[in-house]
């Protein structure tokens, strides 16, 4: 990671999201409606921790064939991803309610999911919002060696065929979020002394994360062995859970900004940024699908990234609202607004990209 903070410009496209924020709000007022969640999101939210926890009820409550075992637990992986995407990721983002206290108990749902607050916080709200797509800068362009998500990151021969693996290590991601990410990441942000809010002593954070991993892996490892479940099943539809989370949460992240429009701006020799910071995540940031409504619906408006990374604090149920706003207030500023009109298109052109990638710079 680079040590230079980049600055964004007080001055290019100013004026843009001054103007953007007043119709924004101006929407919100004339409406009467509070920019956080209402019944529409508490409704989804019992559908989607259904969705998650009834399987799991059921496989250890019942004795069944491998098949329905491992369909089910495919299910729980489905349910998994809806949970993140629709309320923990609200919820972190303080979006989800007016009440702090709803806030972090919605967020706290991320460590039945395999994560950790502080470290989502620190990795999502602070690197990821702020310096989305600036190499060095935002972790979720970091895949260590494995796959190269921008020109800035080291080629290798292996590049070549990243466009034909990289699914397949897609859904690793919350598997991995279990085992190894968490405890890095936090060595790593404590260090550094970064945080999300106010800065909390190192002991109870390393506490918080030991105590729920434990409770975590105790809820899917051992209690349904301790039922009677044989150890090959458990360990199996533990996988599959999670790879079936991890691919498609992964896929929802690289549809927003590693596709062929969207941009790695660079901060020049003295960290400076071209642009303002909300003109930036129009340059680094797409929608996809935005009027398809199972879509929207189950990615939590993460299909609505522009939408949702101008404005944080706004739950996602009103992202197909403000879009109209943001997409007509880009085009009057010609700025861009890029996304694609279905999901399929979205897909394509992010594997296209990870081709272009893996090719041997000198060639690109």
């Amino acid at each position: 990671m680079q040590n230079k903070t980049p600055i964004f410009s007080k001055t290019n496209n100013a004026a843009f999201f001054r103007t953007l924020n007043k119709r924004v709000n101006t929407y919100f007022k004339e409406n009467n409606l509070k920019k956080t969640g209402n019944w529409r999101l508490h409704l989804k939210t019992i559908i989607m921790f259904s969705l998650f926890l009834a399987p799991y009820f059921f496989l250890i409550a019942m004795d069944m064939p491998f098949w329905v075992y491992l369909l089910l637990s495919i299910v729980i992986g489905i349910g998994m991803a809806g949970v993140g995407m629709n309320v923990m990721h609200d919820g972190n983002h303080g979006s989800y309610s007016t009440k702090n206290w709803v806030n972090k108990i919605m967020g706290s749902s991320i460590y039945i999911l395999a994560g950790n607050v502080y470290n989502w916080q620190v990795q999502h709200n602070v690197l990821h919002h702020t310096y989305t797509n600036i190499h060095g800068h935002d972790e979720d362009l970091d895949a260590g060696k494995i796959i190269r998500f921008t020109e800035k990151a080291k080629w290798h021969k292996f590049h070549k065929f990243q466009h034909y693996y990289s699914i397949f290590l897609y859904g690793l991601l919350t598997f991995n979020w279990a085992i190894t990410t968490d405890f890095l990441q936090m060595k790593r942000y404590l260090k550094r002394q970064l945080s999300y809010g106010a800065f909390k002593k190192p002991a109870f954070q390393w506490t918080t994360l030991i105590i729920t991993k434990a409770i975590y892996f105790s809820v899917w490892l051992v209690i349904p062995m301790i039922l009677g479940i044989v150890w090959w099943k458990v360990l199996i539809g533990f996988i599959a859970m999670h790879y079936t989370a991890g691919l498609i949460l992964s896929v929802v992240f690289q549809l927003a900004h590693v596709v062929e429009d969207t941009t790695n701006p660079e901060p020049n020799e003295e960290g400076e940024m071209e642009h303002t910071w909300a003109a930036h995540q129009l340059f680094t940031t797409a929608n996809f699908a935005p009027k398809n409504w199972l879509v929207n619906y189950f990615t939590g408006g993460l299909n609505h990234q522009i939408e949702h990374h101008i404005f944080p604090n706004i739950s996602h149920i009103h992202y197909k609202k403000i879009s109209k706003i943001v997409k007509e207030t880009a085009h009057e500023f010609n700025l861009p607004y890029y996304e694609f009109k279905t999901t399929r298109q979205a897909i394509y052109s992010h594997f296209k990209h990870l081709k272009e990638l893996g090719r041997k710079p000198q060639f690109t």
